[in-house]
């Protein structure tokens, strides 16, 4: 995600400092103009904005609080825009830290996965000032195709784990359609063609069909982060006394597909793990 986010805002001429915890991933970066850091203070160190897109809230931290954090080099009054989806109280936990250190935090994970990304497409999730929000907006414009201020931070870290709690139930929903129809005797292109003209389409069964015709499953938004966004929510919900069983019952799954070894596909790849759940 992160790369193509990058690309955007070097075509958009912005000079970008670009560091990568694996480093090989930024290569393709400073060949397009990005200027290659090797530490997250180098590439703070006379940054206005950061960003960051990490897969969750320890690699934030880490980033963040680390030897050679960006905390240890932020400028006064610079701005860390974090677009990971972490828990919400982790969000206000870095905003609080990010003050200390003399910054402007802003809470803004993106719905939305590689392809969207690349094109510019994506959809934040803003939970900040509205002054933070207005000098952002430039960057914003660039990396998604709106953007929804929910309010203060956490509020944005709070709308990307209720959409990727649809997600995941959603893609969960559809293998459970395909494999209860296959198993009735249905033929799988005929199931797909009544999904896809029903009323219960949705833009991701438009973007998955292709991978259940072909039974082929190349990422764009892996299960290993579906499992772990479910986990989050599974939190929050107990913090907040909730009962959410279809995302317990949608997170038990994803889980049981990342332990068995599916965790790299997409999401949509969900099907296979029921189709396992079936025979066992």
């Amino acid at each position: 995600m992160g790369v193509p986010m990058a690309r955007n805002l070097i075509q958009a001429g912005y000079g970008l400092h670009v560091y990568n915890r694996t480093a090989e991933r930024a290569q393709p970066l400073g060949r397009e103009g990005a200027v290659l850091r090797k530490t997250p203070a180098e590439a703070a160190d006379e940054a206005d904005v950061i960003f960051l897109m990490l897969t969750k809230g320890e690699a934030v931290r880490e980033v963040l609080e680390g030897e050679n954090g960006v905390l240890s080099h932020l400028r006064e009054g610079a701005y860390i825009v974090n677009m990971s989806t972490i828990l919400t109280e982790e969000a206000k936990a870095f905003a609080r830290l990010t003050e200390q250190a003399g910054g402007i935090y802003v809470d803004a994970p993106v719905s939305g996965s590689v392809g969207p990304a690349t094109k510019g497409q994506l959809v934040i999730l803003a939970g900040c000032s509205p002054e933070a929000l207005e000098y952002c907006a430039p960057f914003f414009d660039r990396l998604g195709k709106s953007t929804i201020h929910f309010g203060d931070v956490g509020a944005g870290s709070s709308a990307k784990l209720a959409i990727n709690l649809l997600l995941g139930v959603v893609a969960q929903g559809i293998g459970e359609a395909l494999l209860f129809g296959e198993s009735s005797g249905l033929k799988r292109e005929q199931v797909l063609q009544m999904i896809d003209e029903s009323a219960v389409s949705t833009k991701l069964f438009e973007a998955k069909k292709m991978m259940y015709v072909k039974e082929e499953f190349p990422a764009a938004f892996m299960i290993s982060l579906v499992a772990k966004d479910l986990g989050l929510v599974q939190d929050e919900a107990k913090l907040a006394g909730l009962t959410l069983p279809l995302a317990e019952a949608a997170g038990k799954t994803y889980a049981a597909a990342d332990r068995e070894g599916r965790g790299e596909l997409d999401m949509a790849a969900i099907v296979q793990q029921l189709k396992d759940m079936r025979r066992s």
